[in-house]
């Protein structure tokens, strides 16, 4: 593998590490103490979980996970119409916290992905 690892840190999950922000702390010092500046990290916060651990983590310098896989919500007893509506719901709080959003250009980028207009399907 060549630097910077992607970590993706998940919380909440049954069986899994737990989602508190406690947690969160921790795995972000123990992969800062194993890699060093050599990786880049997004949160993953399951169920009601979601907001508030990944705005937490965009707050360290992660970057954030959202969508239905991981939550079908997006306030208490609202059913999220789509992927999208949490992703709106996620930038108006990082917006908030005058954090960076990445472009879509970027996103791709830093996933290796190859973008639309370079795939056969």
């Amino acid at each position: 593998m060549r630097p910077p690892l992607f970590v993706q840190f998940v919380l909440g999950i049954l069986g899994g590490i737990g989602a508190d922000p406690d947690q969160l702390a921790h795995m972000k010092r123990t992969a800062d103490r194993l890699f060093g500046d050599d990786y880049r990290f997004s949160v993953l916060g399951a169920g009601r979980h979601q907001l508030p651990l990944a705005s937490m983590g965009a707050a360290m310098g992660g970057n954030v996970r959202v969508g239905l896989e991981d939550n079908l919500f997006l306030d208490r007893g609202v059913l999220a119409p789509s992927n999208a509506a949490q992703v709106g719901r996620i930038r108006q709080v990082l917006d908030g916290l005058g954090l960076e959003i990445a472009t879509p250009a970027e996103a791709r980028e830093m996933l290796a992905l190859k973008g639309a207009d370079r795939v056969a399907f």
